[in-house]
């Protein structure tokens, strides 16, 4: 699998390219034949902050992980770590729908990627991730019709990083949320 490595405000040395390549060629263990697209790789920086982003386009499926911390190194070993969960929920999702039906499906996917995993590298924590969702707690409330600005206030004010109110001045359902940089950001429906 190639990678696209490119920095956003941030000059990617031949370290952190060597690193990038390594930790990602972890993931050709999951499939039987590397794919042949091209994966996109962005490192950026911003008030000491990194952001690694991976985009790997695949044949019907598109996977996409990305992580922030202060240190670049944990955020590609995070990134790797999310596209791993990725595919191995894709493959499980892919038996369970096909049950082996379609071959060409199939013969994408290593057949036994954990396997695969302990036999490319035995010190590996590889994690089987359970595609049943629990849901352990279920709110009901009456929406208020309110303006965005006091939305952003009740947000603040109970201490939430998101808040769904009924909009007075449209009718309808929309959901206000702080943004990373500290800002605020709306959602309509359409």
């Amino acid at each position: 699998m190639n990678f696209a490595t490119r920095g956003q405000h941030f000059e990617v040395t031949d370290a952190i390219k060597d690193y990038v390549d390594k930790k990602l060629s972890r993931l050709e263990r999951y499939f039987d034949a590397p794919p042949v697209s091209d994966g996109m790789v962005t490192l950026s920086s911003n008030r000491g902050r990194f952001t690694v982003e991976v985009t790997i386009p695949l044949p019907g499926l598109l996977l996409r992980a990305e992580d922030r911390s202060e240190d670049m190194y944990a955020s590609i070993d995070s990134v790797v770590d999310k596209l791993e969960r990725q595919i191995r929920k894709h493959k499980t999702k892919l038996n369970r729908k096909f049950r082996q039906n379609d071959e060409n499906l199939k013969a994408f996917f290593v057949e036994d990627p954990i396997s695969a995993a302990l036999a490319v590298d035995e010190d590996a924590d590889v994690e089987v991730e359970n595609d049943e969702y629990e849901i352990v707690r279920n709110k009901r409330f009456l929406l208020k019709p309110m303006d965005v600005e006091e939305a952003i206030l009740q947000m603040n004010l109970i201490g939430h990083t998101f808040f769904v109110f009924s909009n007075v001045n449209t009718q309808q359902v929309n959901v206000v949320y702080r943004r990373d940089d500290g800002k605020y950001g709306l959602i309509e429906q359409e």
